[in-house]
C-alpha cells in the first residue's frame, strides 16, 4: 500500500493539488472546470475539446522517438476519454540538438498517421538547456464523458486491451503494436459511442498515474469514495499487482458505468477483442479502499490528503 502512495506518480499528482489550491476551488470565470482531461468548450450542439501533454525530460534524453510517440498518444487518449474525436495538433520542441528534434518529429509523424490525425503546425526552438517537448490537441465532442459524472451505485469499469507486453523499464502496458492503423482508430472510436449511446457520463484514460491514481482523480473530481476489486483486475500472469495498479495503458481507459449498462457496454468492447471489467463500485465518502478476500484498507483519502484538488 504505501509502494503505491509513495511512487513519482503520486507524489507529482500531490504537487498539482498545491496549484489546484490557488483557484479556491470555484468555477473559473468562463464556466470551465479544470480538472478534466481536456478543456471542453460548448461549440453549437457540441463542445470543443482542447488539452496539451508535456513529456518528461527522462523520456525525451533516453528516447526522443518514443518520446514523440508519447506525446501523440497522451493528447489523442485525452480527446477520446471526453467521449471525443481529435481533429488536429500542434507541437512545441525547445532546446533539442538537431539529431534529436529530427527523432522526435518523426515519432510525433509515425503516430500522428497511424491515428489519423493530423499534426498542424508548431515552433521549434534550438539551445542549450535541457530539452523539452509539448504538444496540444483539438477535438470535437457531441456528449460528454467528464470527470465529474460519476455517480455513487456506479460500477468501474476498465476498458483495455488484454493481449501486449508489459515494458518494466517505463511501467508501459503496449497493447497497441500488434494492432493495425484502422484497428486502434476503430478501438478508440468506441469512447464517443459510449458516450453518445449514454451509457456513462463519466470517464478517464489510463495514463502516468496508472489505474489506482486515475481511479482516485476520477472520485475525487467526482467528489465520491471508490472501491477498487484486486480479484477482479485481471493482470498479466507476469506483472504483480502492485506494478499493474500503476501502469501507463497505450488503450486504456476507465469508465463509471450505471449497473443496467453494464453489459451493453461490455458486449460493445467484446465486439472488437476488447474487455471491460467490473473492478469497482462508487460509493458515498471520499476514500479510495483496495479489497481482496473480504478485506479493504485505505489507499487515499481525498478529504484529509487533495490528490490533485480538482473537483466540481
Amino acid at each position: 500500500m504505501e509502494e503505491l502512495r509513495s511512487s513519482r506518480v503520486f507524489a507529482g499528482k500531490r504537487a498539482i493539488s498545491t496549484i489546484a489550491r490557488q483557484f479556491g476551488g470555484q468555477v473559473p470565470s468562463h464556466g470551465i472546470l479544470n480538472g478534466d482531461d481536456a478543456a471542453a468548450i460548448p461549440d453549437g450542439d457540441g463542445y470543443l475539446l482542447l488539452a496539451a501533454e508535456g513529456i518528461a525530460p527522462w523520456l525525451i534524453e533516453s528516447d526522443p522517438y518514443l518520446a514523440g510517440r508519447s506525446a501523440v498518444l497522451a493528447n489523442v487518449n485525452d480527446i477520446y476519454a471526453m467521449g471525443g474525436r481529435p481533429l488536429a495538433m500542434v507541437d512545441v520542441i525547445c532546446n533539442a540538438s538537431e539529431e534529436r528534434t529530427r527523432a522526435i518529429f518523426r515519432g510525433m509523424q509515425d503516430n500522428a498517421d497511424r491515428l489519423g490525425v493530423p499534426l498542424v503546425g508548431g515552433h521549434t526552438s534550438d539551445g542549450d538547456g535541457e530539452a523539452s517537448l509539448a504538444l496540444a490537441i483539438l477535438g470535437r465532442a457531441r456528449r460528454l464523458l467528464t470527470s465529474f459524472d460519476a455517480c455513487a451505485g456506479d460500477l468501474l469499469v476498465l476498458a483495455y486491451n488484454q493481449k501486449g507486453t508489459f515494458l518494466e523499464q517505463h511501467g508501459f502496458w503496449n497493447s497497441s503494436g500488434e494492432r493495425g492503423d484502422l484497428e486502434l482508430r476503430g478501438d478508440l472510436e468506441l469512447l464517443p459511442q459510449v458516450a453518445e449511446l449514454g451509457l456513462s457520463r463519466a470517464g478517464k484514460d489510463v495514463s502516468m498515474a496508472g489505474v489506482a491514481g486515475t481511479a482516485l482523480m476520477l472520485a475525487e473530481s467526482s467528489r465520491l469514495g471508490l472501491s477498487i476489486d484486486l480479484e477482479r483486475l485481471a493482470a498479466p500472469p507476469a506483472v504483480p499487482v502492485e506494478k499493474w495498479l500503476l501502469a501507463f495503458f497505450s488503450y486504456g481507459f476507465l469508465l463509471a458505468v450505471p449497473p443496467q449498462n453494464l453489459a451493453e457496454v461490455q458486449d460493445l468492447f467484446a465486439s472488437r477483442g476488447l474487455r471491460a471489467d467490473q473492478i469497482g463500485r462508487f460509493r458515498g465518502g471520499s476514500q479510495l479502499g483496495l479489497a481482496m478476500g473480504g478485506v479493504e484498507r485505505t489507499l487515499w483519502d481525498w478529504s484529509e490528503e487533495e490528490f490533485t484538488g480538482f473537483g466540481k
